[in-house]
């Protein structure tokens, strides 16, 4: 059941009683569809339990705040790409929470390219992975919403200081990139990142998105994926 504001939503999410219901299919880490109630309000939630993360040799334990940085980062750019995501005390302990999206899950990175109406929204998502270092841009990341928003998620592995990009999203390589997209970049770099982001990264995290917005606004253009093999398994 949606609910008809940005408050009650943040409500449902901050203090809404968490109640998993299963198992999200496909997810190396646990990720868990959860119901979410506060005074007569029903929302459904995806939960990712630190405890659930599975380790990796190349990113630190606290993929869940690499979770709720892409948030932060896509809301100080004025996107709105990521569904609101906030930390929370949940039944597995500490972790992150997303709003979950009513999507129409026949649709994916590859079957939204065929429709040009969709490639302002694409473009920025491949904006906000180049800069964030997506290493793992499923096309089943692209969710499109019954409003006609497309948004990207599972976005834990964001944020290295190393390259790591992984992504389906190369249909817009060489293309100069819209100006929309440039003049947000720039702004942000004018402003500076908010503290909520900055709490969440390590400085030379911070030190080296900034680097990589500041490489891709004076690219002008969308890079080219020269060797095709910058591509996440599986695909979907």
């Amino acid at each position: 059941m949606a609910t008809s504001s940005r408050k009650p939503e943040l409500d449902l999410l901050a203090r809404g009683a968490i109640t998993p219901r299963g198992r999200l299919p496909g997810s190396s880490n646990v990720t868990l569809l959860c119901e979410l109630t506060l005074d007569g309000q029903r929302e459904f939630a995806v939960y990712k339990p630190a405890r659930g993360e599975r380790p990796l040799w190349d990113f630190p334990p606290g993929l869940f705040k690499r979770e709720i940085a892409a948030w932060e980062f896509s809301e100080a750019l004025g996107w709105g790409l990521v569904p609101r995501t906030i930390r929370r005390d949940g039944p597995l302990g500490e972790g992150a929470l997303q709003r979950f999206i009513e999507a129409d899950f026949e649709q994916h990175y590859f079957t939204l390219r065929e429709d040009d109406a969709h490639h302002e929204q694409l473009r920025r998502i491949c904006a906000f992975d180049l800069v964030t270092n997506n290493a793992d841009r499923k096309s089943g990341h692209c969710l499109l919403a019954p409003d006609g928003t497309i948004y990207g998620i599972d976005n834990g592995l964001c944020f290295h200081v190393e390259p790591k990009l992984r992504t389906v999203i190369w249909d817009f390589a060489g293309e100069p990139i819209p100006e929309p997209i440039v003049e947000d970049l720039s702004r942000l770099m004018d402003k500076g990142l908010p503290s909520t982001l900055t709490r969440l990264l390590e400085p030379d995290e911070r030190k080296v998105l900034l680097a990589r917005m500041r490489a891709l606004v004076n690219a002008g253009s969308f890079p080219e994926d020269e060797m095709g093999y910058r591509y996440p398994w599986p695909l979907v």
